[in-house]
């Protein structure tokens, strides 16, 4: 019905950069937001970053100015450019989206995508 697909995870230094990308795909009516969450091993799954269809954007504190998280309203899709990578960021990476399915009035469900690996080595 709806599919979330995550890609641009990988293995990268200590400060460097990565591009995580997004794309909701399949009956979507709205998105009303797309998000980034992270889990670490053995560490519970944390939110990172947010983007609201109105251009609005949050931060988790730990990536703020590291971070930027940008939506692509017209192609359903979103991405994370992160920047001065710390061995600390390294996680699956998942995206999240609450949307409107088509024909299924102004309920918002909630889906996510399968997870990328990012992995910072020191």
């Amino acid at each position: 019905q709806v599919q979330l697909v995550e890609s641009g995870g990988g293995l990268v230094q200590a400060g460097g950069s990565q591009r995580l990308s997004c794309v909701a795909s399949g009956s979507i009516f709205h998105i009303n937001v797309m998000d980034w969450y992270r889990q670490a091993p053995g560490k519970q799954r944390e939110w990172v970053a947010a983007a609201f269809t109105d251009g609005r954007t949050t931060y988790l504190d730990s990536v703020k100015g590291r971070f930027t998280i940008s939506r692509d309203n017209a192609k359903n899709s979103a991405f994370l450019q992160m920047s001065s990578l710390k061995p600390e960021d390294t996680a699956v990476y998942y995206c999240h989206a609450q949307l409107i399915v088509l024909n299924e009035g102004s309920r918002s469900r909630d889906f996510w995508g399968q997870g990328t690996q990012v992995t910072v080595s020191s």
